[in-house]
């Protein structure tokens, strides 16, 4: 997840650092466009997932999120991956990443159960 544009742009390689002019436009909307900025707006239970080897999104960027959205007492759960990068590319993180959002949304949203037997991870601000 982009949570800092600014962040984003200092980290990211060179060529993704121009990107973002093309999607957000000048550095002035930084701020504006940065949900960081704007934790207290958010209101729903996040889950995120990052790749500790992302040099497009570098770890940065979630666990800053992850860290505002917990200390605001929003149910929220991170999960990093050791050698993964930007598109997560190991079948097994794969697999764990669907499963669990399946049980993230079966025990934060409701209305079915999940049929497999899978150990949830922890999220903070419910467990």
């Amino acid at each position: 997840m982009v949570a800092d544009l600014n962040l984003l742009r200092a980290e990211t390689h060179k060529f993704e650092s121009h990107y973002i002019d093309n999607l957000v436009g000048s550095e002035k909307d930084y701020f504006e466009r940065s949900p960081i900025n704007f934790v207290d707006k958010f209101s729903c239970p996040i889950i995120l997932f990052q790749g500790l080897e992302d040099k497009v999104v570098p770890p940065d960027q979630a666990r800053k999120i992850y860290e505002a959205l917990k200390a605001k007492g929003l149910p929220v759960a991170l999960v990093e991956y050791e050698g993964e990068q930007h598109g997560f590319r190991k079948a097994e993180n794969i697999k764990f990443t669907l499963e669990q959002q399946m049980v993230f949304f079966a025990r934060l949203v409701g209305h079915f159960k999940v049929a497999d037997e899978i150990t949830p991870i922890k999220i903070d601000n419910v467990d």
